[in-house]
């Protein structure tokens, strides 16, 4: 397990190893074991960008159907909030700079602007169906989690009530919202067209966080510290000795440089991202899985942090791009 100072740059304490030897290596043990099985799921043949990372390129819902059950520890993913941002007829149009679902924002001062997908342009039957594709996630999450196993799953505010409530409805246990603050150039703009007319009127509020919906599966245990001792989950990792794991984090937009390292729209910054994959194993063993890799930042984290880690990913494109970008990504020092 690396420790904090090698993963996010600053140095801090670490914790002693918890005191069971013989847990501890029955929990190395059954990692072992699941991250042999999850890498051999059938129909699935996975790439592996760096050591303790593999990458399926293929549907997330299908490869977590044939997964063995209780074999994850700990799911993080930034998945497509709206899902028709993602879907060919729209994507294709970003990919070409035509916007579609995609806002292309105007440059401001010679500065490009990201795509912005736009959630207040989807349909009642848009929503009904993004309502079913989380709840299918959600069960299927439920049953490939080790109980006490946690979910991160990032989310837009205007949808964020529609996909958190899935996870409830599957079963899950709603443990909070993690809140990453970053300031953001996506909102707070005028009418279209009409920007002079109405000059003290913004349309939306400029887009100040980000909700990341926190759920465990219940655990199978009495109390916590069993289930931490049978299964490696129930809890999160602390920061430090001295210091929890909080639920609200500072956060700058992506930079640059990792932009040019992972060219996707939706990728998130190695020292955000880092934070909240080292919380989602409370012991530092276990396999953390990103159904929607995109970019690869979620894997890439996992990789710097001393975990292992599997993701899908269905764009192909996509794919390659994770495979070359993960092991330049997981050596970005945060402050380069």
């Amino acid at each position: 397990m690396a420790p904090l100072d090698a993963a996010f740059g600053a140095t801090a304490p670490v914790a002693k190893p918890f005191r069971h030897d013989t847990v501890r290596h029955a929990l190395l043990e059954r990692e072992a074991e699941a991250w042999d099985a999850l890498r051999e799921v059938d129909r699935f043949p996975v790439r592996r960008p760096c050591d303790g990372v593999a990458l399926a390129n293929g549907n997330a819902l299908e490869w977590l159907d044939r997964v063995p059950e209780d074999s994850i520890s700990g799911i993080v993913t930034d998945p497509p909030y709206g899902l028709i941002e993602y879907e060919d007829k729209d994507h294709s149009k970003l990919r070409g700079g035509r916007g579609g679902v995609w806002r292309i924002p105007p440059a401001i001062g010679g500065a490009e602007r990201s795509p912005v997908p736009r959630f207040t342009v989807l349909t009642d039957a848009d929503r009904k169906r993004l309502e079913g594709f989380f709840q299918s996630l959600a069960e299927r999450a439920l049953k490939a989690l080790a109980p006490g196993g946690h979910v991160m799953i990032a989310s837009n505010p205007l949808l964020s009530t529609t996909t958190f409530a899935c996870f409830e409805r599957a079963g899950f246990e709603k443990r909070g919202e993690i809140i990453r603050l970053v300031q953001t150039l996506r909102g707070g703009d005028r009418p279209k067209g009409a920007e002079g007319e109405f000059c003290d009127v913004t349309v939306m509020p400029r887009s100040c966080w980000e909700p990341w919906g926190l759920f465990r599966k219940p655990i199978s245990e009495k109390t916590v510290a069993a289930n931490l001792r049978r299964w490696g989950t129930g809890a999160l990792r602390r920061v430090s000795p001295t210091e929890p794991f909080r639920d609200v984090i500072e956060s700058a937009p992506t930079r640059a440089s990792e932009r040019e390292i992972a060219d996707h729209p939706s990728l998130k910054p190695q020292k955000f991202m880092r934070q909240v994959v080292r919380a989602v194993l409370p012991l530092g063993i276990g396999v953390v899985y990103d159904p929607f890799v995109g970019g690869g930042s979620t894997l890439a984290a996992a990789a710097r942090v001393g975990y292992k880690a599997i993701g899908t990913e269905l764009d192909p494109d996509y794919a390659v791009l994770a495979c070359r970008a993960i092991p330049r990504l997981r050596s970005i020092h945060p402050e380069d």
